[in-house]
């Protein structure tokens, strides 16, 4: 499968859109469909969805469509789902708790290990089967059980050491909930954070824009 290395940020956020939805239509027994049915189903154009697959090299035939289960294994390749990326979480409140409980990390590809937190009362504990480690104990921990993603759900002032923490003992990733842009200064370590208020202030702004259409259409 070819591989182009300079696939735009904007592609990149699309693919696992594109996994997402092949799963739920391979899950309702489709076995193949063209990229104008599978644009229609989200809300893109066949057009886009041919120009976001050949980033990565041909899929399906022209006329012929696209095999649902073949192309949805194919994303899941280049999104490294079949890798066996670890990963860890740090900050067992309530936000942990409830990403621990309910996120599906394996159906994703990660091995979710373990949780850290400083809490008495929740460390050595275990949630959903999950153990809650001291976070003192966050670096002895990597260096016997490789983790490659730091989940981070800490308060915002601890934000940035433990991302630091992290780094420094040799993760690959941040996933960051902390509502805080931690910096990072090695290049080789991604970062991926998620402000709930960005999706927030985003629909604010949709719904904002019907409510001005109906009042001056």
């Amino acid at each position: 499968m070819k591989r182009n290395t300079k696939v735009s940020t904007a592609v990149i956020r699309r693919l696992p859109r594109y996994y997402r939805q092949l799963s739920e239509l391979q899950e309702a027994g489709m076995e193949r469909i063209s990229s104008s049915a599978l644009g229609k189903s989200m809300g893109l154009t066949a057009s886009q969805i041919r120009q976001d697959l050949f980033c990565f090299g041909g899929f399906g035939q022209q006329g012929y469509g696209y095999k649902v289960d073949g192309l949805k294994e194919e994303i899941g390749e280049i999104l490294g789902i079949s890798r066996g990326h670890t990963l860890i979480v740090l900050g067992a409140g309530n936000l942990g708790h409830a990403l621990i409980r309910n996120f599906r990390f394996s159906s994703n590809g990660f091995h979710l290990l373990a949780a850290f937190d400083v809490d008495p009362l929740r460390v050595g504990t275990a949630i959903a089967g999950v153990p809650v480690c001291h976070a003192d104990t966050l670096e002895d921990f990597i260096a016997t059980h490789p983790v490659d993603v730091g989940l981070l759900t800490v308060p915002i002032s601890a934000a940035q050491q433990m991302g630091d923490r992290l780094v420094n003992a040799g993760v690959k990733g941040i996933w960051n909930f902390t509502n805080y842009e931690i910096v990072c200064a090695d290049p080789s370590v991604a970062v991926e954070s998620v402000h709930f208020s960005d999706s927030l202030l985003t629909l604010s702004y949709l719904i904002s824009q019907r409510e001005d259409l109906e009042e001056h259409p």
